[in-house]
């Protein structure tokens, strides 16, 4: 099995529970099919990530299609750097799925083992039960419940990840591709509730063990009605500094255009196979 305890590092195994280590570490698979892997020690609160509300606002809108030209741009770059069948494919921070399970129709005929990874429950259980052709996971990015040279790729969208830890879990020539806001991203949305907007750059990360390898932008116009703007509004971190006025005005708008600006990157993996425990095959 792919994935280790996240408590002792050894191999789960399958019961009629879930899975459990040799340590007798037992974690549940939910009714819905994903795993719990997330020991409450390593938790920070008693239902951390986004709630029920954030994820089906989230949905609705990543559903209607704005954000599925970036999708596309992020699938093409991981299936031009991995080469090849039966690859060990992680999303990050995939809450409902939306992206995984498009990387998982579009590699099937590939044989590409597809899981996600979120510290939301809620957002995984939907995951879970709408995208059964994917393998989901409650756990922390920054413990990642896989072996050592396990993985083949690993996708970042705007979620966090712990350095060190891709540099265990990636193997070696494997792929993290990163998806981060561009200068221009949603700055009309900005430009509604801050008097100066700035434009920032995201500058490529230093990650241990790995080269960048390709960059590119990714820029269009997306129109949205009024329901929709205030749940893109809602899922950025800038929300709370949102007046009502500027609410009203985005709900009272029929066609509300907005710019969106990405980055897409690919790191590769330099590393060796030097970690000590055997790699398991996918």
């Amino acid at each position: 099995m792919i994935y280790r305890c996240p408590l002792c590092q050894q191999t789960l195994h399958t019961n009629a529970r879930g899975v459990h280590c040799d340590a007798n570490h037992q974690f549940d698979q939910a009714k819905e099919g994903y795993l719990n892997l997330l020991p409450v020690q390593f938790k920070r609160s008693k239902d951390p990530g986004d709630n029920k509300a954030m994820t089906q606002a989230r949905r609705a809108f990543l559903n209607a299609g704005h954000y599925a030209p970036m999708r596309q741009a992020m699938i093409d770059a991981l299936t031009q750097a991995l080469d090849g069948e039966h690859k060990a494919i992680l999303d990050v921070g995939c809450g409902e799925g939306y992206y995984t399970h498009a990387i998982a129709d579009q590699t099937a005929d590939k044989h590409w083992s597809v899981h996600g990874l979120d510290i939301a429950k809620v957002a995984v259980r939907y995951a879970a039960k709408w995208y059964p052709q994917c393998q989901f996971s409650v756990a922390s990015s920054q413990r990642l419940p896989f072996h050592d040279n396990s993985l083949d790729g690993v996708v970042r969208i705007y979620a966090p990840c712990n350095g060190e830890e891709l540099d265990r879990a990636v193997k070696p020539q494997g792929v993290v591709v990163t998806v981060t806001p561009g200068p221009r991203h949603l700055y009309q949305l900005k430009a509604g509730i801050y008097q100066d907007v700035r434009l920032h750059e995201t500058p490529p990360e230093t990650l241990p063990n790995f080269v960048l390898e390709k960059e590119q932008s990714l820029h269009y116009t997306m129109t949205l009605a009024g329901e929709q703007s205030l749940t893109l509004l809602q899922m950025t971190p800038f929300a709370w500094r949102a007046s009502d006025a500027w609410r009203d005005t985005l709900a009272n708008s029929d066609a509300f255009e907005c710019e969106a600006d990405f980055t897409l990157r690919v790191y590769r993996h330099q590393g060796t196979d030097s970690h000590s425990e055997e790699t398991p095959k996918p």
